[in-house]
């Protein structure tokens, strides 16, 4: 639990960070893959390879792809279309994806989790109710695949520990989801990138710097390793808990202007859909297999 709160603090500011100096101004492809590179070179030092599973090393370079590569390609995109407190509320629905796909793992459904995710999309129609349009779905979808790929890398992280142990400390092997994410986005800036649109500023170099060193490498590291000391419910419940710091910091700092009404009560609703899943769902689990 240690681990995640920590990474929860590092993390308020990230949100901001990006929607305030990099969104619109640095191309997001460019930024994504900037930081893969800076969190890689955090842990080539560290890389102890040789006495790997092929299993775990194909499998790391996959939870690296899901949780770094598409989560932040996608999250970067979504900036263009919501603003910071929006991309921090909709990430809310992360915990559903965590449950949903651990009790896929382990053979088991949870219906109460497809009410829970209909329920979050209309909290956030509440907060854009007025101002409903084509770009504004498109960014709560992308954002919606950003969770989902952080949620599957999470679990699946977890899981390929426990399938694969090693014997060796985590770091020395965390090189490999570094890796995994630039398959991802190396091709995507190549094809996707935007070359007019370089960091320019100390401060944007200071950002990305930041982004990539602290809350990236070490960022990434921790809390994935904190999620391998919980339970999955847990792990669920820690995954919003960057939600509330985050609003503090953009609301005080850079957004006081907000429609804070809206955003409380679409909040409330999307904090409602998690409470049902949460009240429920133990509940109305279905075998998705026969047990043998």
């Amino acid at each position: 639990m240690g681990y995640l709160l920590f990474v929860t603090a590092l993390w308020a500011f990230s949100f901001s960070l990006i929607g305030e100096y990099l969104s619109g101004q640095v191309d997001s492809d460019f930024a994504v893959l900037t930081r893969v590179l800076l969190g890689g070179l955090v842990f080539l030092p560290l890389m102890r390879l040789a006495a790997l599973r092929p299993g775990l090393v194909v499998g790391m370079l996959a939870v690296g792809a899901l949780q770094f590569g598409v989560t932040y390609l996608c999250l970067y995109r979504a900036f263009a279309y919501l603003t910071v407190p929006e991309v921090l509320l909709f990430t809310i629905t992360t915990p559903l994806y965590v449950t949903l796909l651990d009790d896929a793992l382990h053979r088991r459904f949870a219906p109460v989790a497809l009410v829970a995710a209909g329920l979050a999309v209309v909290g956030a129609g509440i907060i854009r109710y007025e101002g409903l349009s084509q770009g504004f779905w498109f960014g709560f979808l992308l954002l919606q695949l950003a969770n989902l790929a952080f949620a599957a890398g999470q679990v699946g992280y977890k899981h390929l520990l426990r399938r694969y142990p090693t014997g060796q400390p985590a770091y020395q092997s965390f090189f490999l989801f570094f890796v995994g994410a630039l398959l991802v986005t190396l091709p995507a800036w190549l094809v996707f990138g935007d070359r007019a649109m370089m960091p320019v500023t100390p401060v944007q170099w200071a950002v990305l710097g930041w982004l990539g060193v602290a809350a990236s490498g070490l960022g990434l590291y921790l809390w994935n390793r904190g999620a391998c000391l919980v339970d999955a419910g847990t792990l669920a419940v820690m995954n919003n808990a960057l939600v509330p710091a985050g609003l503090v910091v953009n609301l005080l700092i850079w957004n006081r202007d907000a429609d804070l009404l809206r955003l409380t009560v679409g909040g409330v609703v999307i904090a409602l859909s998690l409470w049902v899943n949460a009240r429920y769902s133990r509940y109305a689990q279905v075998p998705l297999f026969a047990q043998r």
